[in-house]
């Protein structure tokens, strides 16, 4: 009797766990125009492809209408072929990848992808009572918030949420989805500048909460196998996106949510910024000293003191300070001169003792109280009133700033503050309160800075540096940063984690104030070797408090030599670079990329963040703490690792210890790679030749073929490829006994012009001596290195042309 009672308990407690929601009743379905909706007793549940590995789920209480309106999603769903079956309580409706089952009783949602269930709803949809939201606002009023709940599996590993500075795997931590900066955070921050509503599961899966107010996720912090995505109203829209790899899952999300535009060339050189330049005699003497030293630079961003004397009290000025930028005109001409570019500083606040005030208040473009009166408050700049973005008038206004300075010179904004720093929930936005319009206030301010450029300059690429966004606001061409990092070794190890996790969410160009901004900490190794680290992060910025220099030419000389070394090495590596660009755009692909991308079935690397890919053929593996002279890397099985120092071919699939250097960080190349290189002295990335390269293969007895493609355009047109203004070059190796052939060709858009390219060849690894060189029908000569086991070769390539080199060699 005691047996079957336990047995009883245990059928009991499965029938629970099982059921979705035991209020929840199953009445009826049906399909029309590729919507399959699902009638239950107090709601509504729709689903909708938007591709074969994009499915859409909403559900709509009793009462409640149907919100349409998406922040993140642009795609439009496709006419997918759909397969449908109801067998016993189970009804299925699927595409070719994934499906959705609805079990009737007791009532469950789930999703299978190739026959293999990936998640379902625990309880679904359900409102509960207020939690206190004490990491999200100490004033937050709320009776009840509303929840999504997941089932996970046990040994599921949980990536997402934006930006945090946490380990790579985020199971066991409820994190609020709240844009807020958090001063000086080092290695452990639950809360910054850039959250986003996403789950990224290690069994391959992404769930984007199509949903602005601001809420939670809770990544099983109760340890009871649960995901619960919180927030206290809107839209009860879920997207489940799958695919192969990784890298299908990230390419499906941004076709989803919008790719990024390509940035303008210039966007991958060095920049001179601090906290900040005060004068126009400041700005251009700063520029006269990195070109006294040789030091490559691209431009030079000026924080608020450009329209103001004093931090506080100026904010809204928003037009240079005649005392200080006597005439701006002609310093922005004059930094062009030096091939420099410029970018200002901005806010969406404008101070009650702002030059602007009255006027903007006279135009109507503030935030309202709860009377209809412009809504003020104070805060650290002084009492402030908001732009209201999301209406017409205050977008306007606002747009109308930036296409002024655009006219005039201005080739970037960088928008700080953007959370909005502060933001109490009573002010009113045209489409809501601040609580329900927070968190894409960012994202929707980005949108507004690259119309205005555009419509400014309608041919050049917008650069925008914004410090909050959400989910989508990569297709604005957003390039935001990682907020006030403390310039500490703590601060430096928390960054590779964050760019790992936001290039995995969509936003490619997430990167650090190189050297570490918050602090007045003089440590040169630190410095260096956080510059080392810029080299293979997607935006190369040194910023900081100015109490000690952010930039290389007022360091020592030993560091300045050192981050001489470094920058030089990034703009070495432009055209390699500028090819992730264009991979991004074209595809998603991240900049910087986590090891498990390479080996999604090696659980071990999902909380691994020691090395990472830079692109597809680039392992790096930054040093992160003080005096090492050691360091363990691991090399990604499935190929060989070339070091770039002594082109020492390293075994993947093991961990090595490697030693340290201080000039660089551990870099290694994938055998069969080629590595396009600019020519070197360059001291800008104008100075860049696109008809000259030196090309690097990396020869291996392991690769027998190797194909290798790289984007050029002219590095400033808008929309170049849905212009057809580019030109594609293909690289392919193909090995016999005693034989090597090298294939280029070209694809070259019709609106592009083929060229004639001087190519510097070099490859490594050449075990034998050549014996006969042939470049199409022509005998070329080429230099043998027996002690480095190089062969050097130079080619003229006319690029409208295919070309072949014949290397046959000696027994």
């Amino acid at each position: 009797m005691k047996k079957l009672t336990v047995l009883f308990y245990a059928l009991l407690i499965s029938v629970f766990v099982s059921a979705q929601n035991p209020e929840r009743i199953y009445e009826s379905h049906s399909e029309e125009n590729g919507m399959f909706t699902v009638t239950t007793n107090n709601g509504v549940y729709q689903f909708q492809f938007y591709d074969a590995e994009i499915l859409e789920t909403t559900f709509i209480p009793d009462g409640e209408n149907v919100s349409s309106e998406s922040h993140a999603v642009i795609m439009k769903p496709k006419k997918v072929e759909t397969t449908y079956s109801y067998v016993g309580n189970d009804i299925t409706y699927g595409s070719e990848g994934i499906s959705v089952t609805i079990t009737t009783s007791p009532f469950k949602i789930s999703y299978t992808y190739d026959g293999d269930e990936i998640t379902s709803e625990k309880r679904g949809y359900f409102k509960s009572a207020h939690v206190p939201m004490d990491l999200v606002k100490d004033n937050i009023v709320a009776d009840e918030t509303e929840k999504i709940e997941f089932n996970l599996t046990e040994d599921e590993v949980l990536f997402g949420a934006g930006a945090r500075a946490l380990d790579m795997n985020r199971r066991g931590h409820r994190l609020p989805l709240f844009n807020r900066a958090h001063y000086g955070y080092q290695t452990d921050s639950k809360l910054m500048n850039y959250t986003m509503p996403i789950v990224l599961s290690s069994n391959k899966y992404l769930i984007h909460f199509d949903n602005a107010p601001i809420g939670y996720l809770d990544f099983d912090s109760k340890k009871d196998n649960t995901l619960t995505y919180e927030t206290i109203s809107g839209r009860k829209t879920y997207q489940i996106i799958v695919g192969q790899t990784w890298y299908d899952l990230v390419e499906n999300y941004t076709d989803l949510t919008g790719k990024q535009p390509m940035l303008p060339r210039w966007a991958l050189g060095n920049f001179s910024s601090r906290f900040g330049y005060h004068s126009q005699k400041e700005t251009v003497e700063t520029i006269k000293k990195f070109k006294e030293d040789s030091i490559a630079v691209d431009a030079i961003i000026l924080d608020l003191y450009w329209f103001g004397k004093e931090v506080k009290g100026t904010m809204g000025n928003l037009e240079f300070l005649k005392d200080s930028f006597p005439d701006p005109q002609q310093m922005i001409k004059e930094l062009r001169s030096k091939d420099v570019e410029t970018i200002l500083i901005t806010e969406p606040f404008i101070l009650t003792t702002s030059k602007r005030w009255n006027e903007a208040v006279a135009k109507d473009v503030l935030a309202k109280d709860s009377i209809g009166k412009p809504a003020t408050y104070d805060f650290y700049f002084g009492n402030t009133g908001i732009v209201d973005i999301y209406y017409e008038k205050g977008n306007s206004w606002f747009k109308n700033i930036y296409k002024g300075l655009s006219n005039n010179g201005v080739r970037g904004f960088w928008g700080d503050l953007g959370e909005p720093e502060v933001h109490p929930g009573w002010v009113q936005h045209a489409t809501g309160s601040a609580d329900e319009v927070h968190n894409t206030y960012g994202h929707d301010w980005a949108k507004l800075v690259y119309e205005a450029s555009v419509e400014a300059q309608p041919n050049k690429r917008p650069f925008i540096l914004m410090r909050a966004g959400y989910s989508g606001s990569q297709r604005y061409g957003m390039v935001p940063w990682t907020g006030d990092v403390s310039r500490s070794w703590g601060g430096l190890q928390a960054q590779p984690k964050i760019s790992l996790q936001m290039g995995m969410q969509g936003i490619a160009y997430m990167h650090s104030d190189l050297g570490g901004f918050a602090g007045a900490n003089l440590d040169d190794e630190l410095y260096v070797r956080w510059l080392q680290y810029g080299v293979f992060q997607p935006i190369y910025r040194p910023h900081a408090q100015e109490d000690v220099a952010s930039e290389p030419v007022f360091r020592s000389d030993k560091a300045k030599r050192l981050a001489k070394y470094a920058i030089e090495m990034r703009y070495r590596m432009l055209p390699y670079n500028y090819n992730l660009m264009a991979q991004n755009h074209m595809e998603g692909t991240p900049l910087m990329r986590p090891l498990f991308f390479e080996e999604s079935d090696n659980p071990e690397l999902f909380g691994y963040s020691e090395a990472y890919l830079w692109g597809n053929d680039v392992l790096v593996s930054p040093v992160l703490e003080a005096g090492k002279k050691k360091q363990d890397v691991y090399f990604p099985k499935g190929s060989y690792w070339f070091n770039i120092e002594n082109n020492e071919a390293i075994k993947g699939g093991q961990t090595k210890t490697v030693e340290l250097h201080e000039a660089y960080i551990p870099t290694y190349i994938r055998a069969g790679a080629f590595m396009p290189l600019a020519q070197s002295s360059m001291q800008s990335t104008k100075d860049y030749d696109p008809n000259y390269m030196q090309l690097q293969y990396y020869n291996h007895e392991s690769v027998m073929e190797s194909e290798r493609e790289f984007y050029f355009d002219d590095g400033e047109t808008l929309n170049p490829i849905e212009k057809e203004q580019y030109q594609i070059l293909e690289f392919e190796v193909e090995k016999g006994k005693r034989c090597m052939e090298i294939e280029f060709e070209a694809e070259t858009a019709k609106n592009y012009k083929a060229e004639t390219k001087t190519i510097e060849l070099t490859l490594h690894n050449i075990l034998k001596v050549p014996k006969r060189i042939k470049f199409g029908k022509e005998k070329i000569e080429g230099k043998y290195n027996e002690k480095y086991k190089t062969l050097m070769l130079k080619i003229v390539w006319d690029t409208s042309e295919e070309k072949e080199i014949k290397i046959k060699f000696k027994k």
